[in-house]
């Protein structure tokens, strides 16, 4: 579910026509990408997030709205403007890819979270894989956005990078180490061992698990810290969580997700009936028809369009698939793995994954009272 060279390129023809109304409006407007597209960590159905930057006293909403309906850039039905919103926003499906994409003025957080979570990706080698996994799972649920009941793609980064800071093996960060094992114990830590009622979640200054009363201290207009407290690391005194009224459904797929996973790679899943037939990964992820069938119509598409922008080519390196995983595979550590031998979840014993698991010793770190 990685992205493609040519849908990268289908989006950027996207973002070009959206630029090319807005500056026939306003020639000095400055039109930016940030959101998953900025990063790289999109899915084939990811929107796309774009902010103009101009002076205006207050954000042109309808006129815009008037102008892409004029050049036909959008379907018809499809254009919404929400400018009673916290962020006010026009969102839009664009009439000749079904890509959506919202488009806000003059915000400039979003700029600066992206630019946040590159230096992080370049950091930790390991994040994008990770986060790529997680959000096909998340979105099979319905539990990828905030207004489903779900967590934002920033939450979910923020405890990946939070998961990889704290884990207490110093190998797990490295570009070699076995991702299979990480998501697993990924999974037990959010899905088990972390105390949603107690801690928040800190990102600055290497990272730590904070007492919730910490968090409370410096947050503004007498906000009290949400379930899943994750402190912004870009705006003191926010809760990036505050708004994922669902979380606890997240925690519980995350745990389902950790049982299904733990006992596919035990020695007793050597004899389970459908061992050769389904992957390992495939027992929680799947992609659709309807999906595989878009990505081939891109393909086929844009394939003759590629032109990679330097800014995104290091992150359309990553393999096209989620392919089959084998769980008696050994990672080859001398050569540059392939997405789907970088998931190979090659761990012998259930024995070994309770003992060297991140998500047990980390339970302690986070002062955890919860029993599994």
């Amino acid at each position: 579910m990685s992205p493609r060279p040519e849908e990268a390129a289908m989006r950027r023809e996207v973002v070009k026509r959206i630029e090319t109304v807005i500056k026939d409006l306003w020639p000095t407007a400055d039109v930016q990408i940030f959101g998953s597209f900025s990063t790289g960590l999109y899915l084939p159905t990811s929107d796309i997030d774009l902010v103009v930057f101009g002076k205006w006293e207050r954000p042109p909403l309808q006129l815009l709205e008037q102008a892409l309906r004029k050049h036909n850039v959008a379907e018809p039905y499809s254009i919404k403007v929400l400018d009673k919103a916290t962020v006010p926003i026009i969102k839009l499906t664009d009439q000749e890819t079904e890509v959506k994409v919202d488009i806000s003025f003059n915000v400039e957080t979003g700029v600066k979270a992206a630019r946040f979570i590159k230096e992080y990706m370049k950091k930790y080698s390991l994040l994008p894989y990770l986060i790529l996994v997680l959000k096909q799972f998340l979105l099979q649920r319905d539990l990828n956005e905030v207004f489903t009941g779900g967590i934002s793609s920033y939450s979910l980064i923020l405890m990946a990078i939070s998961f990889l800071q704290l884990h207490p093996r110093i190998d797990a960060r490295r570009a070699d180490e076995n991702l299979g094992m990480l998501l697993i114990e990924f999974f037990e830590l959010y899905g088990r061992n972390f105390n949603y009622l107690k801690t928040g979640i800190r990102i600055k200054n290497g990272g730590a698990y904070i007492a919730k009363e910490e968090i409370m201290k410096v947050m503004t207009n007498g906000y009290r810290p949400s379930m899943l407290c994750i402190e912004d690391p870009l705006l003191p005194g926010n809760d990036v969580g505050r708004s994922s009224y669902g979380a606890m459904q997240v925690k519980q797929v995350f745990d389902y997700a950790y049982i299904v996973l733990s006992h596919a790679v035990s020695p007793l899943a050597r004899s389970y009936p459908n061992r050769d037939s389904e992957s390992t990964l495939g027992r929680i992820i799947k992609v659709t028809q309807e999906v595989i069938d878009y990505r081939a119509w891109i393909k086929k598409k844009w394939g003759s369009k590629i032109n990679l922008s330097p800014e995104l080519d290091n992150r359309l390196k990553i393999r096209d698939q989620i392919a089959p995983c084998n769980g008696e595979q050994q990672q080859n550590r001398d050569s540059e793995p392939s997405y789907n031998q970088r998931l190979t979840l090659s761990l012998t014993s259930t024995q070994q994954l309770s003992s060297g698991s991140s998500a047990s010793s980390v339970s302690s770190l986070s002062g955890s009272d919860i029993v599994s």
